[in-house]
């Protein structure tokens, strides 16, 4: 396993991925970053937490955005969806608020080192 340093949203943290991959990590560190950075100057004052929770928010709208621009180009348009947008916002939000907890309790478990 190799260990790579990052700097998200200010801190830095000591990841470990496997060999060959330490590049990537380090890519998808700075996208991250850049969000938490977005996140931090548009709200201004908010926690660690919130600031990687509205990162992992702005990082999965684009993601959602470009899903649905393939998924449009590969398939003809679907009758209307019987889940509406604030149900999958909800569950969204939800899915990314449980992944957040659980980097935190590993944070704080020393699981991932900072």
């Amino acid at each position: 396993m190799a260990e790579v340093d990052v700097r998200i949203g200010g801190r830095k943290y000591e990841l470990s991925c496997r060999d060959g991959d330490e590049d990537r990590l380090r890519i998808l560190a700075g996208m991250v970053d850049g969000k938490a950075n977005e996140a931090a100057r548009a709200m201004g004052g908010i926690s660690e937490t919130r600031q990687l929770l509205f990162a992992a928010l702005l990082l999965a709208d684009e993601l959602s955005e470009e899903l649905a621009k393939v998924a449009g180009a590969a398939q003809p348009p679907a009758p209307a969806a019987q889940v509406s947008d604030d149900d999958v916002a909800v569950m969204v939000v939800e899915e990314l608020a449980n992944r957040v907890e659980a980097l935190a309790a590993r944070l704080e478990n020393g699981l991932v080192k900072p």
